[in-house]
């Protein structure tokens, strides 16, 4: 019986704190394709196989999924929000003492995430801005 229960903890095993990848993936590529991926996997330093999983995976989310939290659309979505809060007070002839700017910083630091998921979902919603 010991031995029986050791090989089921064994197959119920986690690998990295996911389960176990089991099942394959195959396609066909000419030889100038197979050399244009290799070429692309090295330039980047990962492996053929993660880099064809990560592609898969994220096109079964979906085009717009993959920039609802990238820390790409975060950081334009900061810099947009610094240009509205700094732009319409100077526009008016206002100025800023460091204080506000350092404000306004703060704001921007901790509302970036929230706009940009909400930018996303207008956009996956079909409304947009």
């Amino acid at each position: 019986m010991a031995l029986l229960s050791t090989q089921t903890q064994t197959e119920q095993r986690r690998v990295r704190g996911r389960g176990k990848r089991n099942i394959t993936l195959n396609t066909k590529l000419t030889e100038a394709e197979f050399a244009a991926v290799e070429k692309y996997c090295e330039a980047r330093a990962i492996a053929f196989g993660e880099w064809v999983r990560e592609l898969v995976l994220r096109e079964l989310k979906g085009p717009a999924a993959e920039y609802g939290t990238s820390p790409l659309m975060v950081e334009i979505q900061a810099l947009r929000l610094i240009l509205v809060n700094a732009l319409e007070p100077l526009l008016r002839g206002e100025q800023w003492s460091t204080e506000q700017f350092k404000q306004m910083l703060l704001y921007v630091k901790s509302n970036k995430h929230r706009v940009a998921a909400e930018l996303m979902e207008s956009y996956r919603s079909g409304i947009g801005e």
